[in-house]
């Protein structure tokens, strides 16, 4: 059982499809006197690409560090043109989240954090309002008010980016942050930007959804957990969740269904991207789980 007290480390990597790819990464780990826990393996048939992520630790011989590991393991990502990276499995991921006024998903976010359930260091809260100031506050997480003046919206995006930057967070998740991030924004941040909404776009665009959902008398409600591209609300799917709902259900049904499908569906989607887990695939991810 002190194997599982043993610092583990992760290594993901995605390349084109071709032979001895698991071989080659397996016995490199064996070769450097790791011991493998866990893997998972993915060939997608239509971008003839292939996915891993594998967790290992030390066999007690000593493997070296990541650094170490890296600088082996180099020929073996060139000879099959990986995109790769090491990983150490106990560090938390520097995350910062944006918040307008519902705090659902931001409830539930620090819950898990708090607990240890969500492998994350949330570096600071950012808002365009001051209403939820109160939940930073508590947690002795930095709060950052960002107000949007008419004529001044660059320069506050600008304002959240750098406070991004200057948190050196890894990730920005937008908790019902009901600003649409700027084109150059969302390139900046590709692959590092978590968005949640609810899943009946294209239908029941703007405001009040769930009221117009009920008015229209739907009998599924969802949610959709993506990351963010310059196409709103079309970035790359990490995560979705449906419920059956019926003519009983009123409005207020509708929308608190709605906010804990969002909260879940945003806490998974942080989840397994903080465990990397989530691997871009042109248009779409494959989440190796």
């Amino acid at each position: 059982m002190e194997s599982l007290h043993l610092p583990r480390s992760i290594l993901v990597l995605s390349c084109p499809d071709t032979t001895g790819i698991v071989a080659a990464v397996t016995s490199f780990l064996a070769s450097n006197n790791a011991t493998l826990v866990e893997a998972s393996h993915f060939n997608d048939e239509t971008t003839r690409r292939s996915f891993l992520r594998t967790v290992f630790h030390d066999d007690g011989r000593g493997m070296g560090s990541l650094a170490e590991l890296q600088a082996r393991f180099k020929p073996i990502a060139e000879q099959f043109a990986m995109d790769w990276q090491f990983y150490p499995e106990q560090r938390p991921l520097k995350t910062m989240i944006a918040v307008t006024t519902a705090g659902h998903c931001l409830t539930s976010l620090l819950q898990r954090w708090s607990v240890g359930s969500l492998p994350v260091d949330i570096v600071g809260i950012v808002s365009n309002r001051d209403v939820l100031k109160n939940h930073a506050d508590w947690h002795n997480i930095p709060f950052s008010h960002l107000p949007i003046e008419q004529g001044y919206e660059a320069e506050q995006e600008q304002a959240l980016l750098d406070c991004f930057e200057q948190s050196e967070a890894e990730l920005l998740v937008l908790a019902r942050y009901m600003r649409v991030l700027s084109p150059s924004m969302c390139a900046q941040l590709e692959g590092r930007c978590i968005n949640i909404h609810h899943s009946f776009l294209p239908g029941f665009k703007g405001a009040r959804p769930y009221h117009q959902a009920f008015d229209r008398g739907v009998k599924i409600i969802g949610a959709t957990a993506h990351y963010v591209t310059g196409e709103l609300d079309e970035g790359p799917i990490i995560e979705q969740s449906v419920e059956r709902v019926d003519h009983t259900y009123s409005p207020s049904d509708l929308v608190n269904h709605g906010r804990d499908l969002e909260s879940s569906v945003l806490n998974r989607a942080v989840l397994w991207h903080a465990e990397h887990r989530v691997f871009l695939n042109g248009n779409k991810t494959v989440v190796l789980k």
